[in-house]
């Protein structure tokens, strides 16, 4: 039995408790949460809160030193900008930069993620790592021959899988995949991922392909005459188990669909600010029912995988937008990036809040010295406070796998940053 302890634990399901304690189990498991001086002090962290792992339900690891490309361009030749690019590098490099990501999601207190992984490289990274996934292999295409993509990647990843590594499929946009794809998806059985209603200019170009993406008509699918989401519903393809990211221009009987169907909506604040496509209806989606979480999206759309910087982000958009303080507290925005997330990847009953049973997957987050010192309320001085470089360790099933000054990672950087200097122009 090990115990960690300190000044609070937040369990997201139950109230903070002060001078608080964990015990986790041999087998990875929580045994007790509760005072520490009801369990014991264990492995103590003052000026600390503890806090369930964040779960980062929408990534791409794959792509943590993109950083930069395109700022600035507009969604259609962004994306034009990165295929392009990509092509420079070998799937050696593609492991290389996701073995960099999964260690800054370990940094950042992220240690569960749903990634959709272009070559599959996300899987050996988070497999060398310890972070806990669901690796959505991404597949693109006209007709059912685009599954072979998924086939492929999945032979070259299955002796990697585990009960902490799980593989997905990712049919990766309706401007990218018909709804045979998705069908053909949907009948593989496992976890889906896609990319929904995540700017004006998709939608135009389902609906009766006008707009900017008109010249890239050769690079995408025939506009099916609706969008991503009213397709998939009208084909009953929607359904708990898919993953949705971005929904920025869900109308509200889009908002309806998910929510009557259980697909969940991994909510990417900052890359949806940073491309230009808005700001979503994260209040409509929550008060829907919709299972929503916060996640990072990619540091190709947005600076990093830095969870405390979106989950401000979602603050300063939700606020915002509904132009009321009270739209979206800090304790609720933890909630989305912790059990939220959990929810959304199918894994609640197992993750996503410090409860016994579940798997101990914490993170532990110094507060001393900062403007939030003493804590008052351990929530909101974790969000608004906390940050990369204030994680004191990250647990993954009550194994520690990032603590402060003392990680020393195989050097992945310098390979990932030969691999960055490949795709510059």
């Amino acid at each position: 039995m090990r115990i960690v302890s300190a000044d609070w634990v937040v369990p997201v399901e139950g109230p903070p408790i002060e001078n608080g304690a964990v015990a986790i189990a041999d087998d990875g498991t929580i045994a007790e949460v509760g005072r520490a001086d009801e369990i014991g002090r264990g492995e103590r962290h003052d000026g600390c809160v503890i806090v369930p792992g964040f779960v980062n339900a929408h990534s791409h690891i794959e792509y943590a030193v993109y950083a930069g490309f395109g700022d600035g361009l507009p969604f259609g030749p962004w994306i034009g900008m990165h295929v392009q690019r990509k092509a420079a590098l070998d799937f050696d490099d593609m492991v290389a930069i996701a073995t960099v990501g999964a260690h800054e999601c370990l940094r950042s207190g992220i240690t569960t993620i749903g990634d959709c992984s272009f070559s599959g490289a996300a899987a050996p990274a988070v497999a060398a790592s310890g972070l806990r996934a669901i690796v959505y292999l991404e597949v693109f295409g006209r007709d059912e021959s685009a599954i072979d993509r998924f086939h492929e990647g999945h032979a070259t990843i299955a002796p990697l899988l585990s009960d902490r590594l799980r593989v997905g499929v990712s049919p990766h946009a309706p401007y990218t995949c018909t709804l045979e794809v998705y069908r053909a998806c949907a009948a593989l059985g496992v976890p889906q991922a896609t990319h929904f209603a995540e700017s004006v200019a998709e939608r135009e170009w389902l609906v009766d392909g006008r707009g900017e993406w008109s010249h890239l008509s050769d690079l995408l699918v025939p506009p099916p005459g609706e969008t991503g989401i009213r397709m998939l519903a009208a084909a009953g393809l929607l359904a708990p188990g898919l993953t949705a990211a971005h929904c920025v221009h869900a109308d509200g009987e889009e908002i309806e669909l998910l929510a009557a169907h259980g697909v969940g909506v991994a909510h990417c604040p900052r890359s949806n600010g940073y491309l230009g496509c808005g700001v979503a209806p994260l209040e409509e989606l929550l008060a829907a029912g919709v299972p929503v979480s916060i996640a990072t999206d990619s540091p190709a759309s947005t600076p990093s995988l830095d969870l405390f910087e979106e989950l401000r982000t979602a603050i300063v958009g939700a606020r915002g937008r509904a132009q009321r303080p009270a739209a979206l507290a800090a304790g609720r925005a933890l909630e989305l990036a912790t059990l939220g997330g959990a929810r959304v990847l199918g894994l609640d009953d197992r993750i996503g809040s410090l409860v016994a049973g579940k798997q101990a997957d914490l993170t532990i987050i110094s507060l001393a010295g900062s403007p939030f010192d003493p804590v008052e309320d351990p929530a909101a001085a974790a969000v608004l406070g906390g940050s990369p470089d204030r994680v004191t360790a990250t647990l993954v099933a009550g194994e520690q796998r990032y603590l402060k000054g003392t990680t020393r990672w195989p050097d992945s950087r310098r390979a990932a940053r030969s691999a960055r200097s490949k795709m510059l122009p």
